[in-house]
């Protein structure tokens, strides 16, 4: 993971990203969502050492706030790629939302459904343009009551092992003190948060490249966790809890290690 901690280049002009022709809407939003995040807090990021500038990726990271996607795709924009995010259906439905999404090119997610599956096409699709794909392994923010990352989706999973693309992790932790709950609020501005982002280096999944069974996807999916945990406890500067949150269940279950 890179080292260099500071605040610096949050603060630098958009610079022009390998992704070619990016659109004049996603450009105004990034612009955007840096006059918000600069307003409400202090961003601290790491140097994103480990980020490919070029060919297909998949991005992931710990979800504890709505701010996250600011947050964490400001900071990836910034280091030189145009993430195209997973999200729940039901915002491209909304007048503005929805709107800005289908400029952006964002990918819709049926959840909780038999069809969900059917997102992982368009976002395959995309990996193979060689396009930066954002997903939020979890499916949505945490629900464990100390925000640590809870039990993940298969899904990332999946897209990594059918394209053998790199999985990136990274980790976010502020936003909720500007926005907390689960509920959209509206945010605490004052005083000015800290919310650091960091990335730390490919998982490593070769061995499991193109199998397409129950373990493999498991294992995929429990090394990919570890990462974003890991990272989290840095940023939080404590260890993880020995059992990891279980929204099904609604409490703590043992933490299975990665293989």
């Amino acid at each position: 993971m890179g080292t260099d901690i500071d605040s610096r280049r949050s603060q630098q002009p958009l610079r022009t990203p390998s992704a070619p022709g990016e659109g004049p809407v996603y450009r105004r939003l990034a612009k955007f969502a840096g006059v918000v995040l600069r307003a409400t807090s202090r961003e601290v990021w790491d140097d994103a050492a480990a980020l490919p500038q070029h060919g297909g990726m998949v991005l992931v990271s710990n979800h504890v706030s709505y701010l996250d996607v600011l947050a964490v795709g400001r900071y990836i924009i910034w280091s030189g790629r145009w993430p195209r995010y997973l999200g729940k259906a039901e915002l491209w439905k909304t007048p503005v939302v929805g709107w800005f999404a289908r400029k952006c090119h964002q990918i819709p997610v049926l959840r909780n459904s038999a069809q969900a599956r059917d997102a992982l096409a368009p976002a395959q699709a995309a990996l193979e343009r060689g396009e930066c794909v954002g997903i939020y392994p979890e499916g949505g923010r945490t629900r464990d009551p100390d925000l640590w990352p809870m039990t993940a989706r298969t899904g990332v999973a999946r897209l990594a092992l059918a394209t053998g693309v790199p999985v990136i992790p990274t980790a976010n932790w502020g936003t909720h003190r500007i926005m907390p709950g689960r509920k959209l609020t509206w945010p605490r501005l004052w005083p000015r948060k800290t919310v650091r982002v960091v990335m730390g280096e490919p998982v490593e999944l070769a061995d499991l490249h193109g199998r397409t069974d129950v373990e493999a996807m498991r294992i995929a999916t429990e090394r990919i966790m570890d990462a974003v945990t890991g990272l989290v406890e840095e940023l939080r500067g404590e260890p993880r809890p020995g059992g990891v949150w279980d929204p099904r269940k609604g409490e703590r279950v043992p933490r299975r290690t990665a293989p």
